[in-house]
């Protein structure tokens, strides 16, 4: 018998919250760090990091209704209060509702490869979307990536080197529901790894303002 799918108001990001920039201790109802996840799925990342750091808070963001509608029910079950998930395009909602120098962190784990070649132009990685991360980092926030995709590995690289002015690159951090032989302990990577494919990683920080090197 199929489980319902409930729905939480306390989780799930109102589109009202869209029409202006997003003020995050009026959502979490307090300051402190916080994370976002880009491309959030059914929502293991979020569920297992906002466990395991109570004093982090996390956004997710996802544009599938299907996996938006069962990372909520997921991630309210747990009764977790420290973790919200909005429905959006995650560039959109970056650009217009992220206020500059108000994240710690961005994860971006297996985004969409867009494999053809003339679809290159979607994949969230690339200059403008970069650029645009690192605005809204603080200084000494970081960015993790993986993929499975080669090539889209490589252009992550690609993207990375034409920002070494404002990026440095560091460790992976494993993320807590990462198990041995994990790297992100993410559902697609489990998938992936079943199918023997080659995980791959980057992360960087954003240099603290002042003279470039």
């Amino acid at each position: 018998m199929k489980r319902t799918l409930k729905e939480y108001d306390t989780i799930a990001l109102k589109p009202d919250v869209l029409t202006e920039p997003i003020d995050f201790a009026r959502v979490f109802g307090r300051e402190g760090p916080v994370h976002i996840e880009i491309g959030s799925g059914k929502g293991t990342f979020l569920v297992q990091e906002a466990k395991a750091y109570p004093d982090v808070d996390f956004l997710g963001i996802e544009w599938a209704n299907k996996y938006c509608r069962h990372a909520v029910d997921r991630l309210g079950r747990w009764g977790l209060t420290n973790v919200r998930i909005i429905r959006a395009d995650a560039s959109a909602f970056l650009r217009d509702r992220v206020p500059a120098e108000s994240v710690a962190g961005f994860h971006v784990y297996f985004p969409d490869p867009w494999p053809k070649k003339r679809h290159h132009k979607r994949r969230f990685v690339r200059k403008d979307n970069m650029a645009m991360l690192i605005e809204r980092l603080k200084p000494g926030g970081t960015i993790q990536l993986a993929t499975d995709h080669e090539g889209y590995f490589e252009q992550m690289q690609e993207v990375a080197s034409a920002f070494r002015s404002e990026l440095e690159e560091i460790e992976f951090v494993r993320p807590a529901g990462a198990a041995d032989g994990e790297r992100t302990g993410t559902n697609y990577e489990r998938k992936y790894i079943c199918d023997q494919r080659t995980i791959r990683v980057l992360a960087f920080r954003k240099r603290p303002a002042g003279p470039k090197p």
